[in-house]
């Protein structure tokens, strides 16, 4: 018998930030992203264990298809533009179990 998650999801924004003019998460807003989906779950009471978790990553290895957030155990990739994809994200993925396909990345 499997003990139940620690977090029912656990959410990773790409805060890899390059100074060689390769494309990097951080010049597309993470921070602002991270710092807004960490408030919303914290403000609807969704947040602590057995809830759900933002976390800030260092470089998740697609920074050229950035800015991208990772949500587990499902290992379900995105990409983002502002605060409103950031919250369809929240609504539909994390509260509500399904997949928002028009900003997810392939898992290859």
């Amino acid at each position: 018998m499997s003990e139940p998650l620690y977090f029912q999801k656990h959410v990773f924004f790409c805060m890899n930030q390059r100074d060689d003019g390769r494309p990097c998460c951080t010049d597309h807003g993470a921070q602002a992203a991270q710092e807004h989906a960490k408030r919303r779950i914290k403000q609807m009471d969704m947040n602590g264990q057995g809830k759900i978790r933002i976390n800030k990553a260092g470089c998740l290895d697609r920074c050229d298809e950035g800015p991208v957030m990772v949500v587990y155990p499902q290992g379900t990739w995105y990409t983002f533009v502002d605060q409103t994809d950031i919250d369809e994200i929240i609504d539909v993925d994390l509260v509500g179990g399904g997949i928002v396909k028009r900003l997810q990345l392939p898992n290859t």
